[in-house]
């Protein structure tokens, strides 16, 4: 009897401990490869565990995500050091940018067609470029002269300007248009979109433009 007692004993720890071995196998699934497979890449792993997140773009998101991962704060000196390399960084990022360079452009500017677009405008005089200049002096002179007179002679001064600025516009958007469509066959994009982002351009006074103009008045662009 004693001999029975002791194989159901045995029987008994040999389940528990089969079972607790069960559970720490189950539990290290999720972390190491089972008997028998091999051990998951670097890489595998990391596609698992989810995509890296982008380098931070402003102070305060960068303190947001110390404070998610429960990282020590940064002293004053690493604060500043970080501040002026930051601002190094978009410093060098808009030079890019003003220079012309593709891949620091905004999506609108973005492309050969826009470039193209861009170098034509920036290689004639426009008139519609005079829009914001003369605006701004007609309502200075129409705010400081309080007389009805010279505000009955603004008024009409005032319309023929914008229909100056409108036929210029067209001008420029046919012209653009016009030797898109000899440059590239193929371009899809509508007339119309094209036309506006060359008179939007136009309408900026040049140091003003950005990207910065690459050619000169007078430039044949081909």
């Amino acid at each position: 009897m004693k001999l029975l007692g002791r194989k159901k004993d045995n029987q008994d720890v040999d389940s528990a401990a089969s079972e607790k071995d069960a559970q720490t196998g189950q539990d290290r699934t999720g972390t190491t490869a089972p008997k028998g497979k091999p051990t998951p890449k670097r890489s595998q792993a990391e596609r698992k565990r989810g995509p890296v997140a982008p380098a931070p773009m402003t102070a305060a998101e960068a303190r947001r995500r110390r404070k998610e991962v429960g990282a020590p704060k940064l002293t004053r000196e690493e604060k500043k050091s970080e501040r002026l390399t930051r601002r190094a960084d978009m410093s060098e990022r808009r030079e890019k940018m003003m220079a012309g360079e593709d891949a620091y452009l905004l999506p609108r500017d973005k492309g050969p067609v826009r470039r193209f677009v861009r170098d034509v405008v920036d290689s004639r005089r426009n008139v519609l470029g005079l829009f914001m200049p003369a605006a701004l002096g007609l309502i200075f002179v129409m705010l400081a002269v309080p007389s009805v007179t010279v505000q009955r002679l603004l008024s009409p001064a005032m319309l023929v300007l914008v229909l100056i600025m409108v036929t210029d516009g067209l001008i420029v958007g046919r012209k653009v248009n016009r030797l898109v469509d000899e440059k590239f066959p193929d371009n899809t994009e509508s007339g119309w979109k094209l036309g506006l982002y060359a008179a939007s351009r136009a309408s900026q006074l040049r140091r003003m433009r950005a990207p910065r103009p690459q050619v000169n008045r007078g430039d044949k662009v081909a």
